[in-house]
């Protein structure tokens, strides 16, 4: 500290409890004590690499069960002042040149690993010796509460090493075959020979990278590689790599549907040592249906070193990995289409997702998805060659309601109640410039429907007054229409055109034009073609008519899955009893 304290503006150093900064290390930082594993095989992976590495490089761990630890690695090891200076002061770091870049060829590059042992112990040592000075061995040991001592040892060979004990209520994170886990999770992929206990962990070059004998043997035992990283058998495995980002890696197909809305966690690699098995956003969005197994030289990790950071180079990574995705898909649809299909019937929602975006997934999702449509389920591309004009239902259940009607009436609707499939619907224009798409308007639906004969008209006034008195508390109109299927009594329709429309229109609307400045009410259409209502509009007894008018305006909402009012259910319910009740009635002697 310098100045004097009532000096103005005298400069004082931080006070650091290293305890706090453990406690943030371990809420905030770190995803937990499991950490502490990979950042000392990083520090020790650093320190023959900044060695050189080469023949004779090891990393050796023993976990005796004893609630002690120690890690020793053939590496560069630190003279007494770059321990002073290097383990000593919190966000140095020795992955440094001369003049403070970061080292391109280390793992580390905050300084703040050697903390996360403080996760899981009270007291770390490290004995190491320099590899570059001739100088005696240095023993450092450091205490979770701030403190440390400096001290020359002994050790015969240039390299370090860092002794643990745990923590009370930690020794679990330094039994044997848990660091033998972590040791694996984390180090399998190392270019170095590491053991716990005499034990190996690394497994060699990736699987990706070997060399085969035969195309036929790469891709059984990387579908074996991904069984282990999936849990279950892919779909099929796609070969990566972006050579900006220094990477290469597979991405594996699952068998099985997955949510949109659930984050894609892939296992990623920075320079062979695992960074997380959960990483994000290395894909784009709609690339949910694959799990990645990635290996990077070149992308920054975050200060957890758990996600990557979002910087340039990731961004253009990402696009590259989701234009290879896109390739396979491209392939299987020109080569395999029945293997094409076998994907769909998994994975449509991600194509769709695709297609929302890109032309060529479009023609892949116009031709090999089925969509549902007022003719059964059909390819978008058969059906615009049977049709030239196409509607479409933003909601699965307006498609419910109406869908038997379009048939009858030669409307070609489809179900794009569904995500993405309005986006899609809309699209197709780009492939098909002429064909009529748009959205469905119950109005030009109702322009179908026939009007009444004069006759049926007259002799139905009177249900219809009665019609209207028991809508009018539901804001609702009743309308007599003729229309098929005739197995439908009712139909419900919102009012979705403006009033001055209806009237320049005529025919069904005209007689709803009551204000030019209000939307059209909605309105409840019974069918004269229907037995029952065709009955109904004869029968005399206005307390029936009005009790069925109620049961009939229920049934048309809960055929059209509308929501229901609580007036709407009290309605219903009086329509059923009073039904009931005159039935008892008519038929007592």
């Amino acid at each position: 500290m310098s100045g004097q304290a009532g000096e103005p503006g005298a400069v004082r150093s931080f006070g650091v409890d290293l305890r706090g900064i453990v406690d943030l290390l371990s809420r905030h930082l770190y995803s937990g004590p499991r950490v502490y594993v990979r950042e000392l095989l990083q520090n020790a992976v650093d320190a023959i690499t900044a060695r050189g590495g080469g023949r004779g490089t090891a990393i050796r761990i023993e976990a005796r069960g004893d609630g002690e630890l120690r890690i020793h690695d053939t590496g560069i090891g630190l003279t007494e002042p770059q321990v002073h200076e290097l383990l000593a002061t919190i966000g140095n770091s020795s992955k440094r040149d001369p003049l403070g870049f970061a080292r391109h060829d280390f793992l580390g590059q905050f300084g703040i690993g050697l903390l996360s042992c403080f996760l899981v112990a009270d007291e770390i040592e490290v004995v190491t010796r320099s590899a570059v000075e001739d100088a005696p061995a240095v023993v450092w040991r450091g205490h979770a509460d701030g403190h440390y001592t400096v001290r020359q040892g002994r050790r015969e060979e240039a390299g370090t090493t860092v002794a643990l004990r745990a923590r009370r209520d930690f020794e679990h994170w330094l039994e044997p075959s848990t660091v033998m886990e972590l040791a694996r999770h984390y180090g399998a992929l190392l270019p170095y020979d590491v053991r716990v206990n005499g034990e190996p962990v690394t497994e060699g070059t990736p699987p990706w990278e070997r060399a085969w004998p035969t195309e036929r043997e790469r891709r059984e035992a990387l579908l074996q590689y991904g069984t282990r990283v999936v849990g279950t058998t892919p779909f099929d495995v796609i070969d990566l790599a972006v050579p900006e980002a220094g990477l290469r890696g597979v991405a594996y197909v699952l068998p099985y549907q997955t949510s949109p809305g659930e984050p894609a966690a892939h296992r990623v690699y920075l320079k062979r040592m695992l960074m997380g098995d959960r990483v994000e956003r290395i894909l784009p969005e709609w690339a949910f249906f694959v799990r990645c197994v990635l290996n990077s030289d070149e992308l920054r990790p975050t200060a957890s070193r758990e996600q990557l950071y979002d910087d340039e180079l990731l961004d253009g990574t990402r696009k590259a990995l989701g234009g290879q995705l896109r390739g396979w898909l491209l392939r299987l649809a020109a080569a395999e289409p029945e293997r094409l299909r076998a994907f769909l019937e998994v994975h449509s929602l991600g194509v769709k997702a695709m297609a929302a975006r890109d032309v060529e997934m479009l023609r892949v999702v116009d031709e090999w998805v089925a969509f549902q449509t007022s003719e059964g389920a059909v390819a978008l591309a058969e059906f615009r060659a049977r049709h030239r004009a196409i509607r479409y239902t933003a909601r699965v259940e307006e498609f419910q309601q109406f869908a038997s009607i379009a048939a009858a009436q030669g409307i070609a609707l489809v179900n794009g109640g569904y995500a993405y499939d309005p986006e899609i619907l809309e699209r197709l224009r780009l492939i098909d410039p002429d064909l009529d798409v748009r959205r469905l308007d119950p109005a030009e639906l109702a322009t179908r429907l026939d009007p009444v004969g004069p006759a049926v008209a007259f002799a139905a006034r009177d249900f219809l007054r009665v019609a209207e008195r028991t809508l009018a508390g539901h804001g609702c109109e009743p309308t007599l229409r003729e229309f098929s299927p005739a197995t439908l009594p009712v139909l419900y329709l919102e009012g979705t055109r403006p009033v001055a429309d209806a009237r320049e229109a005529g025919g069904v609307w005209a007689e709803f034009a009551d204000d030019a400045e209000e939307q059209a009410r909605p309105s409840l259409v019974f069918n004269h073609r229907n037995p029952l209502v065709a009955r109904l509009t004869s029968t005399v007894n206005a307390e029936v008519v009005a009790l069925a008018v109620e049961a009939l305006y229920g049934y048309a909402l809960l055929a059209g899955r509308r929501p229901m009012r609580p007036d709407d259910v009290a309605g219903v319910n009086r329509a059923f009893l009073g039904l009931v009740e005159h039935a008892v009635r008519r038929d007592a002697p």
